[in-house]
C-alpha cells in the first residue's frame, strides 16, 4: 500500500464523509506550482487550493513574515487588545480598492464569514430584510452562504434556510444569448430584474443585490459589462446595496486586483478571502464609509478576526504580488491558457465554450453545440487522467462538465504548458474511448 493509500484509509475511518473529496491526490510539500504528494510524485498544480495560491505556494517572503510574526504575537483578539498589522492591512486594502470618497474595511477568517458580515452590514444600513442572488452562485457553506448558494448539493437537509433570499438567474451569455449582442443579453436580463421586483419581491424591501464578477463553483461565467453597469444604476435608483464578492476572483486573478475593475463599476460593499493570504485564514469586507459605519458596535466582528501572523502574511503576500507583477502575469496566463483550450476546440467537438477573464479560466464540455446539454462524462474522465498523469484539475459547474484553470500566477512557462501538452493528449484519449 502506498502511503497517499494509507492516508486515505485513515480519513476514510476518522474524518467525517461529509467533508467530500473533490479530487484523490495528497500532499506533503508544495513550492510555487509544484505539489509533491506522500510518495514523492510531482504534480502541476491547476487548482491552487481552488484559488488561494495565486502568490504561489509557500513563497519565501510570506513564509519569511509568519515566522518572525509567529515570534511577537499569535493572538489578543483586536476587541480587546489593538495592533498595528491589523490597521496597516486596512489601509494597504483601501490603498487596492477604494469604494468611493472614504472606505472602510473589517477583517474575517473566510470568505463565507466576508459574506455573512456584508449581508449583516448591509440590512443595519438600509433597515430591509431582502437580499437578492443568482442562480449558479456560490457564497459559502455557512447557513447565510448556504441559502445564497445555488448549487443544491451543497446543502441537502440542511434547511430550513435564511428566510428572504431571492434567486435571479445569472446573466449567463453563453447559455441565454440566443444570437443577440452582449449588449441586447444585458438590457434584456435587466428587464428581467424590474419585472422580478415588481412580481416576487417588493424593490423598497430588498438591502442588497450580491453576485459574483465572475463566477467561481458557477464554472468561470464572466457577467456582462453592461449588465454589472445596469445593475449599478437599478441599485443606486432603489438605494439597494451592491454587493460584489470576490473571494475567487480577486487579488490579481483576472489581471486586475478586482475583477469589478474590468466593469467602471463600484460596489457599495465587496467580500474577498482565498489568496488574500497565501493560504493562511483570512479574508474581508470592504465598503464605503457610511456603508460600513451602519453598523452598530459590536455586531460584527469576532474572537480570532484579523489574527496578527494572518496580517503578516497578508501583508507579505500583497507585497510578493506587487514586486512580481502578477496582474501582468495573469493575463499572459489567461491568453497562453485561453489559446490553447481554443485550438483544442477546433478538433473537440465535445468542447461547447472557452471562456474566462485574465488566468480564470474555464473549458465546458456539452453532447451536442446546440442544446448545449452538459456533459459531466468526458470532464470527470478528462480529470482522472490529468490526475495519472502529474497534472491537478478542478471541475465546477451545477453538472460538474466545467474544467476550470486556478494555477499559481507564478507558474513558469514551462510548467504550464507542460499542463496544457497533458491535458490535449488525455482529451484526445478520452475521445477516442467516445466516453
Amino acid at each position: 500500500m502506498t502511503k497517499s493509500n494509507g492516508l486515505f484509509e485513515r480519513r476514510k475511518n476518522l474524518v467525517s464523509n461529509g467533508v467530500g473529496v473533490f479530487v484523490e491526490s495528497t500532499v506533503a510539500e508544495a513550492k510555487g506550482a509544484i505539489i509533491t504528494d506522500l510518495d514523492g510524485k510531482k504534480y502541476i498544480d491547476l487548482g491552487g487550493g481552488i484559488g488561494v495560491v495565486n502568490a504561489g505556494h509557500c513563497p519565501e517572503k510570506v513564509v519569511e513574515a509568519i515566522k518572525n510574526q509567529a515570534d511577537k504575537l499569535l493572538h489578543s483578539c483586536f476587541h480587546i487588545s489593538s495592533y498595528e498589522l491589523y490597521v496597516d492591512l486596512c489601509e494597504k486594502l483601501v490603498e487596492l480598492f477604494p469604494h468611493g470618497n472614504k472606505t472602510k474595511v473589517m477583517l474575517t477568517n473566510t470568505g463565507a464569514e466576508s459574506v455573512e458580515n456584508a449581508i449583516k452590514i448591509a440590512r443595519q444600513a438600509t433597515k430591509r430584510p431582502a437580499v437578492i442572488c443568482f442562480s449558479d452562485a456560490f457564497h459559502g457553506r455557512s447557513m447565510m452562504g448556504m441559502s445564497l448558494t445555488s448549487k443544491v448539493n451543497y446543502k441537502l437537509n440542511c434547511g430550513p434556510f435564511v428566510p428572504e433570499i431571492y434567486r435571479l438567474d445569472f446573466p449567463n451569455f453563453y447559455h441565454k444569448g440566443y444570437g443577440r449582442s452582449e449588449e441586447e443579453f444585458s438590457m434584456h436580463e435587466l428587464e428581467s430584474l424590474e419585472y422580478f421586483t415588481s412580481r416576487y419581491v417588493d424593490v423598497n424591501s430588498v438591502a442588497a443585490i450580491i453576485i459574483e464578477p465572475v463566477q467561481g463553483e458557477g464554472g468561470f461565467n464572466v457577467a456582462p459589462k453592461a449588465y454589472m453597469q445596469g445593475l449599478r444604476r437599478f441599485c443606486d435608483k432603489h438605494g439597494i446595496m451592491l454587493i460584489f464578492d470576490e473571494v475567487q476572483s480577486g487579488f490579481c486573478r483576472t489581471g486586475k486586483w478586482a475583477a469589478y475593475q474590468h466593469y467602471d463599476v463600484l460596489p457599495d460593499l465587496s467580500t474577498w478571502a482565498k489568496s488574500m493570504g497565501s493560504g493562511m485564514p483570512i479574508g474581508c469586507v470592504i465598503g464605503k464609509e457610511e456603508v460600513m459605519d451602519a453598523a452598530q458596535a459590536g455586531t460584527i466582528g469576532g474572537t480570532y478576526l484579523g489574527n496578527p501572523v494572518c496580517c503578516a502574511a497578508a501583508l507579505a503576500t500583497i507585497e510578493l504580488m506587487e514586486e512580481e507583477k502578477l496582474n501582468d502575469r495573469a493575463m499572459v496566463i489567461g491568453s497562453r491558457v485561453s489559446n490553447r483550450f481554443k485550438e483544442m476546440a477546433n478538433w473537440a467537438e465535445a468542447i461547447g465554450d472557452i471562456r474566462g477573464l485574465g488566468a480564470m479560466t474555464a473549458m465546458e464540455f456539452v453532447h451536442d453545440k446546440q442544446t448545449k446539454a452538459p456533459n459531466a462524462e468526458v470532464c470527470d474522465a478528462l480529470v482522472r487522467k490529468c490526475l495519472d498523469r502529474g497534472v491537478i484539475l478542478l471541475k465546477a459547474g451545477s453538472s460538474k462538465n466545467i474544467i476550470r484553470i486556478l494555477s499559481p500566477l507564478v507558474i513558469t512557462d514551462e510548467e504550464l504548458d507542460r499542463a496544457l501538452d497533458i491535458i490535449e493528449t488525455s482529451l484526445r484519449e478520452v475521445i477516442e474511448e467516445k466516453i
